[in-house]
């Protein structure tokens, strides 16, 4: 299976990003294999406005299923969930971590956003 990670370096050792909309990358791993691409997200991370939407969009082409971040907001979230992924939030640590938690099943699937818009 496939995923998006938030990150804040282009490696799993980089640590996850608190923010999904304006983070620095986002890694698609694949979840057995843990081969990784790495999708540079400067242009959004530097938008004015519509970052979460414009990433969520983004992730979505990837082939991603789902989404591990710190938070998502509520346009993004709709974006996310219409695409039909799942979104996970509160994670930290370093990607290969969340990894780990992901394969473990010790993660929960959100059902709304956990922070406002523009956070």
């Amino acid at each position: 299976m496939k995923i998006a990670i938030c990150s804040k370096g282009n490696t799993l050792d980089a640590e996850v990003d608190p923010r999904f909309g304006r983070c620095k990358y986002f890694l698609i791993v694949d979840t057995e294999s843990r081969q990784v691409e790495v999708v540079d997200n400067s242009e959004n991370l530097n938008r004015a406005g519509g970052a979460g939407i414009q990433s969520a969009e983004l992730i979505s082409s990837s082939g991603a299923e789902a989404l591990l971040t710190g938070h998502c907001g509520p346009n993004a979230f709709t974006t996310l969930n219409a695409a039909g992924l799942r979104v996970f939030t509160g994670i930290e640590g370093s990607a290969s971590e969340a990894i780990d938690q992901f394969n473990r099943g010790d993660l929960k699937v959100m059902s709304a956003p956990d922070v406002e818009g523009h956070w």
